[in-house]
């Protein structure tokens, strides 16, 4: 990550984000719709002495922004958002961003389009998921 400009897609708490300046990136932004997540991300960010800029809107009606990497994390749970994640993401892909996807396996993974790159043991809790621990996976969005 080293000396790029990165976008963190449906950011969450901005910790992908605040991961990638941590990592050595040059610049950082998340994208949420979720008011409380913009606000964690910006929270986060100050408390992890990282500078996120925070979008607060729906970005998949836009062009992607100028960025080298961009980073989708768990955006596979619902049919209609990974209808419209895929090809914003194929989209960027084709200017030339890199484009990572972080998943735990959610329903509407595109795998056919994706190159698995690694994979994680991640403890959750059963108040959120079906198990104590999943496995996330990092890939890499391959060719068409």
């Amino acid at each position: 990550m080293a000396d790029r400009r990165v976008f963190d897609l449906a950011a969450g708490s901005g910790l992908c984000a605040i991961a990638a300046l941590s990592a050595g990136a040059s610049e950082a932004a998340g994208a949420d719709v979720d008011p409380f997540a913009a606000a964690a991300m910006g929270l986060n960010a100050y408390a992890n002495g990282e500078r996120v800029a925070v979008v607060r809107r729906d970005v998949l009606d836009d062009a992607a922004p100028d960025v080298d990497v961009i980073l989708a994390g768990d955006c596979w749970y619902d049919a209609r958002l990974a209808e419209r994640v895929l090809p914003w993401l194929h989209r960027a892909r084709d200017r030339g961003i890199d484009v990572l996807v972080g998943d735990p396996g959610r329903r509407y993974l595109p795998t056919r389009d994706l190159v698995e790159l690694a994979v994680y043991d991640v403890r959750t809790t059963t108040e959120l998921e079906d198990l104590d621990l999943k496995q996330g996976r990092v890939y890499a969005l391959g060719p068409v």
